[in-house]
């Protein structure tokens, strides 16, 4: 650490800007949101830089003197002369003020780092001049992983201090504030909800030592590329304490949570229910109630044929604390991963999707003369092993023999593989590619777009290789 970071209130104190186009311009936005008002002093100050400053700084359009700095805590010298900036930085050293000099590190007593301001909460970041690209990526890699509302999370601690510091002993106070901000009361300030927020508070303030139960996220883990992970869904994953997760999420994205994290598989595939539903969601509930902050980790969307609001439910119903993240579902990510378009205003004026099995691996009760009247994009989801029948009541309700589908393996995913054909063919689509899933099927005129190979190609490659 070459140089020590620090904050300073600059409403009391005197802060000089000397120079007068963009640069200078730039600091005295900087120090303005700190609660200053700056003396912006110099020879000629640019129109633009006159007229956003007319209201908060002090504006001297002359020469500068010695005796324009006398007082001043912090000087920044924005000028391009270079004898000039020199000049002025040892002016201002002398005179007790600590310098700035524009992209002059080697002539500064202090640099201005790049910050996140999200009011009470600032971060600031610096390279200590070295590298002043890399900082700004690396900021917007810190704010993308900062929740929108952590700064009003802030300000409500900031409200509580006091009343906790005065029902709880030093000793109990860190194990109180790292069980509030792992907690429902403080996932209520992030989602907007500070109303009840406070009437939480206010209750486990009076009950300090009654043990907080935790909180509830059922997260949707998207088609499986990790790219395709929400910023939201990404910051859960990294404060998870346990993390209950299905077969449909891949490991780059578990690998993505934090490392001493409980990981719990609860998969289930069609017929090989590896934990039952019910049982699911009584351990999510008990988890909670140990005080945890559980991730309930779907593939896809949590609310699209995925149990999302069942497990909402049942935790609602338990008197928990629970927050719903969605996340990109199947269709709309194996829709892009096959460069196909749901919806097109030439094919297609509406998609609907259905799924190929219902509760207890029965088959669905469809209505498939409405379905095969559509004639717009139907995605069916978890269709593998139905497809035939799918197929034969589209086409007796009046679908066509020869309307496109693609079937869509594992989408989104290094192991993707589309096989593209027509409705009377997809039992045989899926028998020539080798489909064991999970796979989507897309039917309507829509497929025919998808990048895929056809069945009479893989018929041909299915016969070079005999």
């Amino acid at each position: 650490m070459n140089r020590f970071p620090t904050f300073i209130d600059l409403k009391a104190r005197k802060t000089v800007i000397i120079g007068g186009g963009a640069a200078a311009l730039a600091k005295a936005r900087l120090v303005i949101a700190a609660g200053a008002e700056p003396l912006v002093i110099w020879a000629e100050i640019d129109a633009a830089t006159r007229s956003e400053l007319a209201d908060n700084a002090e504006l001297i359009e002359a020469a500068p003197v010695r005796a324009d700095l006398a007082g001043a805590a912090l000087v920044f010298v924005a000028v391009d002369d270079a004898a000039a900036a020199e000049r002025w930085a040892e002016i201002s050293r002398s005179v007790g003020a600590l310098v700035n000099v524009v992209d002059r590190p080697e002539l500064c007593d202090f640099t201005t780092p790049s910050i996140i301001d999200r009011g009470r909460l600032t971060i600031a970041v610096s390279s200590d001049g070295a590298a002043p690209v890399l900082v700004k990526r690396l900021r917007a890699d810190i704010e993308a992983l900062l929740p929108a509302n952590v700064g009003a999370l802030a300000d409500f601690t900031g409200r509580y201090r006091s009343a906790v510091k005065a029902k709880l002993n030093a000793a109990d106070r860190r194990g109180f504030w790292e069980a509030f901000f792992n907690g429902p009361i403080a996932a209520l300030v992030l989602n907007g909800d500070e109303r009840a927020a406070h009437e939480a508070m206010l209750e486990i303030i009076n009950r300090p030592h009654t043990k907080q139960d935790g909180v509830v996220h059922i997260v949707g883990a998207g088609p499986g590329d990790p790219e395709l992970l929400t910023i939201k869904a990404l910051r859960l994953l990294q404060n998870a304490d346990v993390i209950l997760y299905d077969r449909l999420v891949s490991d780059e994205i578990l690998s993505l949570a934090r490392r001493d994290a409980d990981r719990l598989y609860v998969g289930k595939a069609k017929a090989a229910h590896a934990v039952p539903q019910a049982e699911i969601e009584q351990t999510i509930i008990a988890l909670a109630r140990e005080g945890k902050n559980v991730v309930r980790l779907k593939g896809g969307d949590p609310f699209i044929f995925g149990r999302g609001g069942e497990e909402l439910e049942a935790v609602r119903a338990a008197g928990i604390a629970v927050f719903v993240t969605p996340g990109i579902t199947a269709a709309t990510g194996c829709a892009a991963a096959a460069g196909m378009a749901l919806t097109h205003r030439d094919h297609a004026q509406a998609v609907t999707f259905v799924t190929g099995h219902a509760k207890d691996d029965t088959e669905p009760d469809l209505d498939w003369a409405a379905l095969a009247a559509l004639k717009n994009t139907l995605v069916v989801y978890m269709g593998v092993t139905t497809a035939d029948k799918i197929s034969s009541q589209l086409i007796a309700h009046g679908r066509g023999r020869t309307t496109p589908v693609a079937i869509i393996e594992n989408g989104a995913r290094a192991s993707q593989k589309i096989i593209k054909g027509v409705l009377a063919d997809i039992s045989a689509l899926i028998k020539a590619g080798g489909i064991q899933g999970p796979a989507l099927l897309v039917i309507g005129e829509v497929a025919a777009l998808a990048d895929g190979e056809t069945l009479l190609g893989l018929a041909a490659e299915q016969r070079r290789v005999a």
